[in-house]
């Protein structure tokens, strides 16, 4: 029995999803009547008597479907931040349905026939650059996803299809349940020594409320992170690295080594059959790079430039750790807190040093107001929606002369059914539809240090570069304004999306935008002019080695897709050979990353890891606009919005940058901004 409220268009305010009145046993018979309901949508455009026009094929095309979107992007964002076994026993079950569907509609020769017409006539029809930029992605949707393809080929790909689905979905819940089972349960508070107040106390905190004695570490980035960086205790530094390292690597129920070997040789199988050469080859036609050798390409440029600068950092840190602490051997356990030790004595800055003044409410209000004064936006706290968890924080977006723009969720700790890491996803996107311009509604999703019975949530420096970092993807969705559903806000090529992401990162080291918001939790004292000149000198510090650890998984990503994955056996041994290039630190035998790579075994990263540092060349060069205009100048801010943030995926993202930038994007800018030649 299905609930009719969540199969129309929802009655709420705003149209917001209605989680309050969502029961896990909705979701499958909700998804199987969308589906439904979508599929007679098709068949109403396939069996038009009419002539195939670009309104009635291509524009009905994207605007279909729109509840089955809805409702399953609802279902697969609790998946990812409020999931249980419930859910993700569902998700086994969904996912190779709408697999399915998504196959019915790109390998139906009916519909194909109709989208081909008109691509065909593409160049009579007097079509904007927004429909042209649709027809050409809806035509591709299908000749690049089997629709030229015969029979008993379409038949193979909607297995392959369905096992992909399945795989990707059992290879997260891996993760998850790795990530859940770990925990370093400590009874003497001597192990603790190093580790901050505020750590020892959320550490305290984890173990009451599992009814332990004592403190409980996590393999929870707000747990493991300052662990790692602050412990004294090198055993256990091991102890906790390894088991991070090692999720999915265990040989056991929770194994991912068969499901990476499936997955990489399934995505070789499916690119050769839509005659592709690789995966990379066939994922890379659709991005800004083109072509694996360009990804190679790239990161072996920058690999060339970082190497000896990640060399001669290693070195002095093997030297610093063996003069502090007679250490023999550098290992990967002790990479983070050598570095923070090393960069207390460069800089005499440290987290602990910075954190009281990045109270998470004040650093919230610090991007609301930066994206206050480059785009006019305005954020007011609303309690009139539904949300799926207590933590959430709900906002409605309204622009300077106060016109709804966006609704925006907001969840910032981690919880058991949430994944690690933050990101930005879509719950409504934006688009135009019978003259009305419907608004997005966004979320953000963090994994931050929660708040202790004493102290407020404190940010390390680093969260508050991610929470801008989150905010600018939100920014993207929050802004979109285009047409059509597809096209909009973040739906643009993987290694342009982090752009408006990783640029908004660079006002967390300017003066200007810290003394907005970076005030003392407790004194309401303004970050100081030499706190705030410590963390601009100590941006570069070990730029080499994390640019080299970027590329390493940029590498790594490439080795299982840009060639034929069917001879390897050993998950760990072709890790190794990928890392050969740009390994500093001894392997540790227990360890794997692969097993544990969500971006490109469960995400949408696959062949696209490069994209961070494709996206960064671009953020760099962007920035040194605002810097040369004034980082709050309104009319670099202005051509952003207007050619970046509101375009979506409406035109080619090359062509979108130049427009903002005048030129094309240099990657000395990025080279310069890291230290790695000379300014």
């Amino acid at each position: 029995m299905i609930k009719k409220s969540l199969i129309t268009p929802f009655s709420t305010k705003y149209n917001t999803a209605p989680f309050s009145k969502i029961e896990n046993s909705d979701f499958l018979p909700t998804i199987k009547e969308a589906i439904e309901i979508a599929k007679n949508e098709i068949d109403a455009i396939v069996n038009n008597t009419e002539s195939p026009t670009f309104e009635n094929t291509i524009e009905a095309l994207d605007f279909s479907g729109e509840q089955l979107d809805r409702i399953s992007s609802i279902f697969f964002n609790l998946n990812s931040a409020e999931t249980n076994e419930e859910i993700q026993k569902i998700a086994q079950e969904v996912s190779p349905l709408l697999s399915e569907f998504s196959n019915d509609i790109t390998l139906n020769e009916d519909l194909f026939k109709r989208v081909k017409t008109i691509y065909e006539q593409k160049d009579k029809l007097n079509l904007t650059t927004e429909q042209q930029t649709l027809l050409d992605k809806k035509y591709k949707s299908f000749s690049r996803n089997g629709a030229n393809l015969p029979e008993d080929k379409k038949l193979k790909l909607r297995e392959i299809d369905k096992k992909l689905s399945q795989l990707k979905l059992k290879f997260g819940e891996n993760v998850l349940a790795e990530t859940n089972k770990f925990e370093l349960h400590i009874t003497n508070e001597a192990d603790l020594a190093g580790l901050p107040e505020g750590a020892k106390e959320a550490a305290a905190q984890t173990a009451e409320a599992k009814g332990k004695e004592g403190w409980l570490i996590t393999l929870d980035y707000p747990s493991y992170i300052p662990f790692m960086t602050y412990a004294e205790n090198r055993e256990l530094r091991k102890k906790l690295a390894i088991a991070f390292g090692a999720k999915g690597f265990h040989n056991d129920e929770l194994d991912n080594q068969e499901n990476v070997l499936n997955l990489a040789k399934l995505r070789h199988e499916r690119a050769n059959l839509l005659g592709y050469k690789t995966h990379a080859h066939f994922v890379l036609e659709e991005r800004m790079a083109k072509t694996p050798e360009t990804v190679q390409k790239f990161l072996n440029e920058l690999l060339e430039k970082a190497k000896p600068a990640a060399e001669r950092e290693f070195t002095n840190l093997e030297q610093f750790s063996k003069e502090l602490d007679q250490i023999k051997g550098l290992q990967k356990w002790d990479g983070a807190y050598y570095s923070e030790k090393l960069k207390q004595k460069l800089f005499d800055l440290d987290d602990e040093k910075l954190k009281p003044y990045f109270k998470l409410e004040n650093v919230i209000n610090g991007v609301f107001t930066v994206s206050n004064k480059l785009y006019g936006l305005h954020f007011e706290e609303i309690s009139d929606i539904d949300k799926y968890h207590d933590e959430v924080l709900t906002y409605k977006v309204t622009d300077s002369d106060g016109n709804y723009i966006s609704i925006l969720y907001a969840d910032f700790f981690p919880r058991p059914g949430k994944r690690n890491g933050a990101w930005m996803t879509v719950y409504k996107p934006q688009y135009v539809k019978d003259g009305e311009n419907s608004r997005p509604h966004i979320s953000i999703v963090c994994n931050f240090t929660k708040p202790t019975k004493t102290k407020p949530s404190l940010l390390t420096f680093n969260e508050v570069t991610t929470l801008f970092h989150e905010f600018g993807h939100a920014l993207h969705g929050m802004l979109a304004n285009t047409t059509y559903p597809s096209l909009s806000g973040t739906s643009v090529f993987w290694d342009f999306v982090e752009l408006p992401s990783q640029v908004l990162e660079n006002w967390c080291y300017e003066k200007e935008a810290l003394e907005l918001f970076a005030t003392h939790y407790e004194t309401g004292e303004v970050i100081p002019m030499e706190l705030i000149e410590k963390i601009k000198a100590s941006s570069t510090f070990h730029e080499g080695m994390q640019t080299l650890r970027q590329l390493s998984f940029g590498l790594l990503d490439m080795s299982w897709h840009s060639s034929d994955p069917t001879g390897i056996n050993d998950v760990k041994e072709h890790e190794n050979k990928a890392f050969e290039s740009t390994k500093l630190y001894p392997d540790v035998a227990d360890n794997c990353m692969s097993t544990s790579f969500s971006h490109i075994f469960q995400g949408g990263y696959s062949s696209g890891y490069y994209s961070y540092k494709w996206a960064e060349v671009l953020d760099a060069d962007a920035f040194e606009m605002f810097r040369e205009e004034g980082i709050f100048c309104e009319t670099v801010a202005q051509k952003f919005k207007d050619n970046v943030l509101s375009q979506g995926g409406s035109e080619d993202p090359m062509t979108l940058y130049k427009r903002f930038r005048g030129k094309a994007p240099q990657p000395e800018a990025l080279l310069r901004r890291a230290g790695l030649i000379e300014k």
